[in-house]
């Protein structure tokens, strides 16, 4: 396991990452809306370093709008282009529900918890 706890902090949300076996597991707690979704793009795919497999921990999200659901569409397009995939963990039911209207579940898996996900 490295740990890299590297924080990005715009607004209300805060981000911050560790790599487990290969798994880049982004820690996000706060709101995510349109002030914050350059800060979740780059805590997802950051720029200086390529990655193929990552974990969307949204335990500590208590809010996300439209802003925050493209973000995650595009780290899944641009990590699924470079083989890898996107999962999500640990939404609590006002953010599940957000991504199930919307269909994002069909194509990031979502898991209950982050151990589930880095076993999928």
């Amino acid at each position: 396991m490295s740990d890299h706890d590297n924080t990005a902090r715009s607004g209300r949300l805060s981000a911050t990452h560790h790599t487990v076996d290969g798994v880049r597991i982004v820690n996000l707690r706060g709101e995510i809306d349109h002030t914050s979704r350059d800060a979740l793009g780059q805590a997802l795919l950051p720029e200086d370093e390529a990655v193929t497999r990552v974990v969307a921990d949204l335990g500590g999200v208590s809010f996300m709008d439209s802003s925050g659901i493209n973000v995650l569409i595009t780290a899944h397009r641009q990590i699924g282009a470079a083989g890898g995939r996107l999962h999500i963990a640990a939404a609590n039911e006002a953010v599940l529900r957000v991504l199930t209207l919307v269909g994002v579940d069909t194509f990031i898996p979502c898991h209950p918890t982050v151990r589930q996900a880095l076993n999928a």
